[in-house]
């Protein structure tokens, strides 16, 4: 008598909590909903790229992109508080394709669709793959992470390296494999390289790691060599960056930043901005992610404990350092992993109230629901400071042998990216304080004063913005940039 073969039916990602077929979907559905979500990111990321202008700080980009790869070590090494990774490929960039805006923003962009794929992986890793889907959709639609991967900085690069590294701590914590724990520390290396805040998220990995593992290394002090080798990896590939970090924290910590956010509002200005720069989708996101740090620990004390510790932990060290040094909640872009990894776990519950499908379903057009509002005006619209129609205003008011003074100095960057004194025939200075503006003297022909509303940053006495005041008349105004003339 032959038996009868049983087909078996395909669980959707892992029954460590008890559930089981969440979803009557195959792999292959997960897969198929992947490269629906890639896709769209794509499509968000590379459309408009190069609508914008360069912004100061996408400007100050191209000056460094346009160095040779020993140059931009050396100007690091003076006082550029960023890595030299990404210039070194924006270099690459720059050398084959040319230094348009979208040439600049190209790889960010890129490194903004390939995180898709990793934070599935990630959210895989963590819990299951309903888990991984959920907090692919939210990282393909996020308004946050979208701007920024049409940026020609390195923030894209830093969380594409993170989450990666992502992949295989969550792999080395259940297996204390030592392939998985050297793939992390590569990784977080390449992380650190690309931007210095990078550092604390991998030392809160990291620390956390030892913290879960205590018990393990009590008892068998060998489990803790793939963790060493790991970290030994990191810090011998970091080791050129920790010689120059010291004396850069240094100098950085010498005075009391003049810009960015201190104390705890760098807490709720980050929520505010990762949740879609929107105070209703801050509680929202919130509320989502304290419903799935609940359902973490229902099913995985330790997942939970990760996602909690993560969180405060980064935020007790930004607040600190908030009063040292700058601090913009971009600088944070790594806690959108733990962040939507959170809310995705808050599936669970609905899950527990309808059984279906249609919960993972329902999420992930949810988060693409909410991204409209944002796509229809950061597309139709500048959304950074425009430089290149202010250069055609000051194209148009000057002549031959006019003054063009930037106030402060590096606002040459952005406009003398789209403004070349050579043709226009003008002589350009730059300047920070009212004493450098005293020192400028007429021959004769008009001098124009270029100023942004953020000049306190570099001159906190506000001496050259009063000095604007007393001897210039303000000719036009162009968003956030001024144009005097004397």
């Amino acid at each position: 008598m032959t038996k009868k073969k049983v087909k078996k039916s395909i669980p959707i990602g892992d029954n460590l909590d008890g559930e089981r077929h969440i979803l009557k979907l195959t792999d292959s559905r997960y897969i198929q909903i992947l490269i629906f979500l890639t896709i769209s990111a794509f499509f968000l990321r590379f459309y408009n790229l190069g609508f914008n202008s360069l912004w100061l700080d996408e400007a100050s980009t191209n000056m460094v992109a346009l160095k040779s790869f020993s140059e931009i070590w050396q100007i690091m090494v003076a006082g550029e508080f960023n890595p030299p990774l990404f210039y070194w490929m924006e270099h690459i960039i720059v050398m084959i394709f040319g230094n348009s805006e979208f040439a600049l923003r190209f790889l960010p962009a890129i490194f903004g669709i390939a995180t898709i794929p990793l934070i599935y992986l990630v959210g895989t890793e963590f819990r299951n793959k309903n888990v991984g889907i959920i907090a692919a959709s939210i990282f393909a639609f996020s308004p946050f992470l979208i701007i920024y991967s049409q940026e020609a900085r390195a923030y894209s690069a830093m969380l594409f390296f993170i989450t990666a590294s992502l992949v295989f701590y969550f792999k080395a914590l259940k297996t204390n494999d030592i392939k998985q724990w050297i793939l992390f520390g590569v990784l977080s290396a390449l992380a650190l390289w690309s931007h210095f805040y990078a550092f604390v998220m991998i030392a809160s990995c990291m620390i956390y790691a030892l913290m879960m593992h205590l018990k393990d290394i009590k008892q068998d002090i060998n489990y803790i060599k793939p963790f060493i080798v790991s970290t030994l990896i990191f810090g011998i590939l970091s080791l050129p960056l920790f010689v120059v970090i010291i004396d850069l924290f240094a100098k950085r910590t010498s005075t009391a930043p003049t810009y960015g956010i201190q104390g705890t509002g760098v807490i709720w200005e980050t929520f505010i901005q990762i949740s879609g720069y929107s105070d209703l989708l801050m509680y929202i996101f919130m509320l989502l992610f304290a419903l799935g740090v609940v359902q973490a620990f229902f099913v995985d004390k330790e997942r939970a404990t990760f996602l909690i510790w993560s969180v405060i932990s980064v935020f007790i060290v930004s607040y600190f350092l908030s009063f040292k040094i700058p601090m913009i909640p971009r600088y944070l872009q790594f806690l959108t992993i733990i962040f939507f990894i959170g809310i995705a776990m808050s599936y669970r519950m609905f899950y527990t109230i309808k059984p279906s499908r249609g919960v993972i379903y329902g999420m992930i057009i949810f988060f693409m629901i909410l991204s409209v509002p944002f796509s229809m005006n950061y597309y139709s619209q500048e959304s950074k400071t425009d430089w290149r129609g202010f250069s055609q205003i000051l194209e148009k008011n000057t002549k031959p042998g006019d003054y063009v003074v930037y106030v402060p100095a590096y606002l040459f960057l952005p406009t003398e990216y789209y403004y070349s004194n050579k043709t226009d025939g003008t002589i350009t200075y730059q300047v920070t304080t009212g004493k450098d503006l005293d020192i400028i003297q007429k021959n004769g022909n008009s001098i124009y004063y270029v100023m942004t509303g953020d000049a306190l940053a570099s001159d906190p006495t506000g001496s050259s913005r009063d000095w604007l005041q007393k001897n210039t008349k303000l000719i036009n105004q162009h968003g956030e940039i001024y144009l005097f003339v004397r």
